[in-house]
């Protein structure tokens, strides 16, 4: 009995925790967008706050877990999980140009409320490349089970746990409309690099990747066109909040202070004469963002002699 009356106060402390939460939410950012009330994970905020907890936890967990273990293969894990998101990119990719030209949507500017069905069809898209987002959190796992360790680094680690956080606030209060330009972008850049990773996890297709310094220069591209196409929402408005622009504007910057002390540091430094030689890890960006590792994938970094 007594139990049963402590699992029941934790029920009602977690309820009003929850109801704090999100009115907290609520308040801080002004009424929800009606037509994504009641879709998975989006109604309370607590579920994607855990679960990003629970991906921080996992990292510092098994690391110490991995630490006197060698490192698992996970080759057929690895194919499958970089099968999978390239198949969800592929899907993403087509139904957002689909709906995008169906609504009439503008390229410049578009607001959350002029396309009508076609808005509820772009704000499914975008809850599903939210949900992405904590699948992508197995990128980290890989790298954790494999101990490519070096690959963790606080750039990446960012990037991962704010951009699943930000993208539920994306669906709560800006599902549609301008913000469709980034996911578009980036799922086509994710059909083509985690097509790549799933390839280079085969020795025997390695050889057949050339392609991959210019997956680099399309992430650069991205980069660039998000950047603009959000500033000329700001400079050029048309109804969608200009709080929203800002903040996306803001929360990239960040990323680029650390995207360049990054490429200082691996690129405008002369290497020490005493330091092993190896292949430097170049920059990838996702999400209309980037992160600072590229050469390993999913844990994997290729090797020269398996060419």
């Amino acid at each position: 009995m007594s139990k049963l009356k402590g699992l029941c106060f934790l029920r009602e402390t977690l309820k009003a925790f929850d109801r704090e939460v999100n009115a907290f939410v609520d308040y801080m950012f002004g009424p929800r967008d009606a037509r994504v009330r009641g879709w998975f994970l989006l109604d309370s905020y607590l579920p994607t706050f855990f679960l990003t907890g629970a991906y921080l936890l996992c990292i510092w967990l098994g690391n110490k877990f991995m630490k006197n273990r060698p490192p698992f293969s996970l080759r057929p894990h690895l194919i499958m999980y970089n099968l999978g998101i390239t198949l969800l990119s592929f899907y993403m990719l087509i139904e957002l140009i689909l709906a995008t030209w169906e609504g009439g949507y503008n390229l410049q500017c578009q607001n959350l409320h002029s396309a009508g069905e076609a808005d509820i069809r772009v704000a499914k898209v975008l809850w599903w490349y939210y949900f992405s987002k904590v699948i992508e959190f197995m990128d980290t796992i890989f790298f954790v089970l494999r101990k490519k360790s070096s690959q963790i680094t606080f750039l990446h680690v960012y990037h991962h746990a704010t951009m699943f956080n930000i993208w539920w606030c994306v669906l709560n209060w800006i599902p549609c409309g301008q913000s469709f330009f980034g996911p578009t972008l980036n799922s086509f850049i994710h059909v083509l690099m985690y097509s790549y990773y799933g390839l280079s996890v085969i020795p025997s297709m390695r050889k057949y990747l050339w392609w991959k310094k210019y997956l680099t220069q399309a992430q650069l591209i991205q980069f660039l066109l998000t950047i603009v196409h959000t500033l000329s929402a700001a400079v050029k408005p048309c109804g969608f909040p200009f709080g929203c622009l800002m903040f996306q504007s803001s929360y990239m910057a960040t990323l680029v202070i650390l995207f360049i002390n990054f490429y200082i540091k691996t690129y405008r430094k002369a290497p020490s004469r005493t330091a092993v030689k190896e292949p430097p890890v170049t920059t990838e960006i996702k999400n209309g963002f980037h992160k600072d590792y590229f050469a390993a994938a999913n844990g994997l970094q290729n090797n020269k002699k398996a060419q």
